[in-house]
C-alpha cells in the first residue's frame, strides 16, 4: 500500500522527533501510529532526502528486475510444455495458445509473441460449410465397410449422388479418423529343415551314388 507521505516527508518528521523528542505527541500531531514510526526510523533514520531518494530508486529497479526474473522463468516452462506437443497445423496452434492460456492464465498477446503465432490465425474462424450430411454418409460407409479406403468409400458416395473433390473427401476422412490400418503381410510357413547328408568318403557326393 502506497503512503500518504513521500520520503522528504518522513524525514522531515524523523528530524522533529531528534529535535524535540516526545513520540507520542509527534504520532499524534501527524496522525500516524507507533508502528509507522518506528517502521520509518528503522528504514530512514539518519538519511537526508538525497539518500532516500536514491533508497527508493534501488527498491524500484529491485522490484522492476524481480519481475523481469518470473516473467523469464515463466516463458521458460511455457516452452517446455508446449515444445513437446506437435505444432503443425493452424488448429493445433489455437490449440496450444488456448491450452497456454488456460493453464498459466497469462494474456494471448504474451502467448502468440512466445509462441511465433500470428494473433490474426488464433482468432480466425473457419467459414467452411459443415457438410453434415456428407460427414454422415461416410461414416455410415466406413462403418459397413472398415477394410475400405477413403477412394473405394468415394465410389459409394457417387452412387447416392453426392459428388465432391476427392481432395476434400480425404480431409474430411482425416478429421472424422476414418483412416484404415495397413495390414500386415501374412506369414508363409517354411518347411522342416533338413539336415544335409553326409558323403560316405572321398570323391562322393552326397544323396549320389556310384557306379
Amino acid at each position: 500500500m502506497k503512503s500518504r507521505f513521500t520520503e522528504e516527508q518522513i524525514i522531515r518528521i524523523l528530524r522533529e522527533h531528534e529535535a524535540e523528542g516526545g513520540t507520542k505527541d509527534l504520532c499524534r500531531r501527524h496522525g500516524i501510529s507507533h508502528g509507522t514510526f518506528y517502521k520509518w526510523k528503522a528504514k530512514f533514520g539518519g538519511m537526508d532526502v538525497s539518500d532516500a531518494r536514491k533508497l527508493k530508486a534501488l527498491e524500484s529497479e529491485n522490484a522492476r528486475l524481480k519481475k523481469l526474473v518470473a516473467n523469464m522463468a515463466l516463458d521458460i516452462e511455457i516452452l517446455k510444455d508446449v515444445n513437446s506437443k506437435k505444432m503443425v497445423t493452424p488448429h493445433a496452434k489455437r490449440e496450444a495458445v488456448a491450452y497456454v492460456k488456460e493453464t498459466r492464465e497469462v494474456s494471448e498477446r504474451r502467448v502468440c509473441r512466445l509462441l511465433g503465432v500470428v494473433r490474426g490465425l488464433v482468432r480466425y474462424r473457419s467459414r467452411r460449410p459443415p457438410d453434415t450430411h456428407l460427414r454422415e454418409r461416410l461414416r455410415f460407409h466406413a462403418a459397413a465397410r472398415p477394410r475400405f479406403g477413403c477412394e473405394r468409400l468415394n465410389i459409394f458416395l457417387k452412387r447416392e449422388g453426392i459428388e465432391h473433390n476427392i481432395k476434400k473427401i480425404h480431409r474430411i476422412y482425416k478429421e472424422e479418423k476414418l483412416q484404415v490400418k495397413n495390414r500386415k503381410g501374412r506369414k508363409r510357413a517354411l518347411r522342416e529343415r533338413q539336415p544335409l547328408p553326409v558323403p560316405d568318403g572321398i570323391n562322393h557326393r552326397s544323396g549320389a551314388s556310384t557306379s
